[in-house]
């Protein structure tokens, strides 16, 4: 049942790969178009059978692999997982659907078989980490990322597109080794006959071995997130790849390294995750403050996303941070979030980009007006800023929302500081969109191509999914609410008497009466 989002794309994959690189790259495009869009439709299925009330793995597929080395094929679905299995699919529909809308029409995608090849490959990866029960099955998924997204940056990426793509590679290989060398050691010191997620019993560890430990996972996905000082591969990867790839690198891969904290940082180290979260939530704030600062200071529009996604997923490490009920749906809810604004924005700087020839702030100016030829490109972006901005009605709002009424009480001054870096959003979007679709025109007004419906599809589809979960958001926490119920009932029975002293209604009851 969950094998079929690994598999299928896999095989579609080698399908593509099969066929003559002669054929049209539309030929290509569909099949990725049909391996993507079927995934999504079996995920969409999955909620059906899905019971939000149940704790614990659901689904679960298990097969021995090589049990002399403690690895087995083993996997689950839980509330934590199932929400960002979506988002994946959903955005590897749009990415295969979009992508030649994201190429200028002088010339056609290079070689289009590789290009969808790759793109299903990560899809694969991506479902197969968030599945995996099974630590060294999971950093099997996690690093098959790694070649293809790097293929993708410096084959189809801008002018410096080598120099990001080994940067990219150094930092998330790094990002690997200490990922493989923190459950490692959890195998060997726990002295556990595999590596299952339910089997590992860190507990029993010295609480020096496991703060040893959890540094290891923390420093390695949080290259993955990324968090600070550990981004500087960010910018360069974001804007020198392509729009379709940044898309993914944004509102996918950095998932898994949020991901990765909350099922092994609070899942394995529940009572040592708890002695550093007052670190974590100065982090989370140094985060979203420097995010938001260096935004405000881009004249490129797709560099100001870049950093603007530095900033928003500080909210997520405060929800963990927190650790109450209500902050860690809202951590998940970030993660979607996140991943569905990011993604309209990032295609719609495309959509400029690819119209107009340029993304320089200090050029852009007046796209609103239908004389220009984007006006709904315009309108939509609009959209987009005020969802990153946290405006009421949209799943930006909700999320943020749940993430600082879950911490207020817990670490008031990080959170008021998230408070104010959600403020400083509003600027640097303002800036933005001040200067891009609006201004006075000139007497040498440029008129660029018209944006076509078709083109317009993905951002549609996405601002509605935004709107949609905004104003129905109890349909995005229902799903995590138990699992991160869970999550935070391992924590030691001190900790829980302190954040309890936060507790607040449950997330369905917040939602309706947003």
């Amino acid at each position: 049942m969950l094998s079929t989002l690994i598999w299928l794309p896999v095989l579609g994959a080698a399908l593509i790969g099969f066929f003559p690189g002669t054929l049209p790259a539309n030929r290509f495009r569909w099949g990725a178009i049909a391996v993507s869009g079927f995934a999504l439709l079996w995920t969409c299925w999955l909620f059906t059978q899905f019971d939000s009330n149940a704790t614990g793995l659901q689904m679960q597929e298990f097969l021995p692999w090589i049990p002399t080395l403690g690895i087995n094929y083993s996997l689950g679905l839980d509330g934590l997982s199932l929400p960002l299995v979506a988002l994946s699919n959903l955005l590897t529909l749009l990415v295969a659907f979009s992508s030649d809308n994201l190429t200028p029409k002088s010339t056609e995608l290079k070689r289009p078989r590789l290009f969808y090849a790759l793109l299903l490959l990560i899809s694969a990866g991506m479902a197969g980490a968030l599945l995996a029960q099974n630590l060294l099955l999971f950093f099997f998924f996690y690093e098959l990322e790694l070649i293809p997204f790097y293929l993708l940056i410096v084959i189809w990426g801008g002018s410096k597109r080598e120099y990001a793509g080994i940067k990219f590679l150094i930092y998330t290989a790094t990002s690997g080794i200490l990922i493989l060398a923190a459950f490692l050691a959890i195998g060997w010191l726990t002295g556990s006959a595999n590596f299952e997620y339910s089997a590992i019993q860190t507990g029993e560890l010295s609480q020096r071995v496991q703060l040893i430990l959890l540094t290891l996972v923390l420093v390695g996905f949080g290259i993955k997130i990324p968090l600070v000082p550990l981004h500087t591969w960010l910018p360069d990867a974001y804007v020198e790849a392509s729009t379709p790839t940044a898309i993914l690198l944004g509102g996918v891969l950095s998932k898994l390294g949020t991901y990765g904290l909350a099922r092994f940082g609070v899942g394995l180290f529940p009572e040592t995750w708890s002695l550093i979260t007052p670190g974590l939530s100065v982090i989370a704030a140094v985060c979203v403050m420097y995010g938001a600062m260096a935004a405000i200071a881009q004249k490129d529009i797709k560099r100001m996303v870049a950093y603007s996604s530095i900033g928003h997923m500080g909210y997520v490490l405060l929800g963990m941070s927190a650790l109450t009920p209500l902050s860690m749906v809202g951590a998940v809810s970030q993660m979607v979030s996140h991943g569905l604004i990011l993604a309209l924005l990032f295609y719609l700087v495309g959509v400029i980009e690819v119209k107009v020839g340029t993304r320089e702030l200090d050029v852009l100016n007046g796209l609103l007006n239908a004389i220009r030829g984007l006006p709904m490109t315009s309108a939509l972006l609009i959209l987009a800023g005020m969802a990153s901005a946290g405006i009421p009605g949209m799943v930006g709002f909700i999320s943020e929302f749940l993430v600082f009424q879950g911490s207020f009480r817990t670490f008031p001054i990080p959170t008021l500081l998230g408070v104010v870096g959600s403020g400083l959003t509003a600027v640097y979007f303002v800036i933005l969109l001040n200067r891009t679709c609006f201004g006075k025109l000139d007497n040498k007004t440029a008129y660029y191509p018209r944006v076509t419906f078709k083109e317009h599809i993905p951002a549609l589809a996405l601002t509605g999914l935004i709107l949609w979960l905004g104003v129905q958001p109890t349909w995005l926490v229902r799903w995590t609410e138990t699992t991160t119920a869970a999550l935070v009932a391992a924590t030691p029975v001190e900790r829980q008497i302190v954040v309890s002293q936060a507790a607040m209604p449950r997330p369905d009851a917040i939602a309706s009466h947003l």
